[in-house]
């Protein structure tokens, strides 16, 4: 069964970088990419029996690890990766750069135009991300993380009352 789950999930992949190829082609076709913005991003990285877990929705690195894959005129480095931490929040100020309006003064992200001309560039020190968690006897909990380079840090915390701490964990990816 594991095998045929992981079967369908990576024919999934295929399919949809296949219809995103298929978007980039007909944008050229017409002649429209120089002028087009296009951004594909999941809600959720996938758990395929790691953590003996599947599907998604946690605080593990699988589930918190999303796709983000963007496709902007001018861009100095097509087809280039980084591994710069960068969250969900970073789509609207980058989406807003790259189409030349304005910002709002409070604005929470960070435009991800620097990494698009130089993906080796130093970046944020940490990224964010929350899921709640229910446990067996009533018990709801709010899992907050922060991940860096080397690190994730995950508190979880009383949802009615934040200043009640129910566990941490900490994973040091280097040797974990």
């Amino acid at each position: 069964l594991a095998r045929q789950l992981k079967h369908g999930y990576y024919a999934c992949v295929s399919y949809t970088d296949a219809q995103v190829g298929k978007v980039l082609a007909e944008l050229d076709r017409l002649n429209l990419r120089s002028n087009t913005i296009v951004i594909l991003w999941g809600d959720h990285g996938w758990k395929l029996g790691e953590h003996d877990a599947w599907c998604k929705h946690s605080n593990v690195e699988n589930d918190t690890h999303a796709p983000l894959i963007l496709s902007a005129p001018g861009m100095k480095n097509n087809g280039a990766r980084t591994d710069a931490l960068v969250e969900f929040v970073d789509i609207y100020p980058t989406l807003a750069e790259l189409a030349g309006l304005p910002l709002p003064e409070k604005l929470e992200g960070t435009s991800l135009r620097p990494l698009l001309d130089d993906p080796k560039r130093t970046w944020k020190p940490a990224a964010f991300s929350q899921y709640p968690r229910n446990l067996s006897g009533g018990r709801h909990l709010m899992g907050y993380s922060m991940r860096t380079d080397r690190y994730r840090f995950t508190r979880w915390v009383q949802r009615d009352d934040h200043s009640k701490v129910d566990a941490v964990e900490l994973y040091d990816h280097q040797t974990d």
